[in-house]
């Protein structure tokens, strides 16, 4: 019989396993509870997978600030880089990688009042302040 699992794990135990060694692990420090590492990343996984904003994260996962906390510390240290290089080898090793390169040289062009900023030269603006020296 297959176990009951919640919609807010989404990890498998295998999956878990190639990353765990790569995230903080407590410090046995007391005076700052420390926040599952497991739960941080199924958080911020389910959040990127639902494409919410931060501060819709369900309260099972916690608070949202400690899960932005968390990816904003692990995106600065290159944690999530070295996450992704492992993900990548084992899918890779497992031949569950098709490796294929697109480039796309297509070009969008914009008329030039299709900008929101101001332009410096030659508008209004410069022909009003031209005048004003001639008078």
């Amino acid at each position: 019989m297959l176990g009951v699992v919640s919609r807010f794990q989404l990890l498998s135990d295998a999956q878990w396993a190639l990353i765990a060694d790569l995230l903080p692990a407590r410090t046995g420090r007391r005076w700052r509870p420390f926040s599952d590492a497991r739960a941080m990343v199924e958080a911020i996984v389910y959040r990127y997978r639902c494409g919410i904003a931060w501060r819709d994260l369900p309260g099972v996962f916690g608070p949202w600030q400690t899960v932005w906390t968390w990816h904003r510390r692990l995106a600065g240290d290159g944690t999530w880089d070295a996450v992704l290089a492992r993900l990548t080898a084992a899918a890779d090793q497992a031949g569950q990688l098709g490796w294929s390169v697109s480039v796309d040289s297509t070009i969008a062009r914009a008329h030039q009042h299709a900008t929101n900023m101001k332009r410096l030269a030659g508008g209004w603006v410069e022909l009003h302040v031209l005048d004003q020296r001639a008078a």
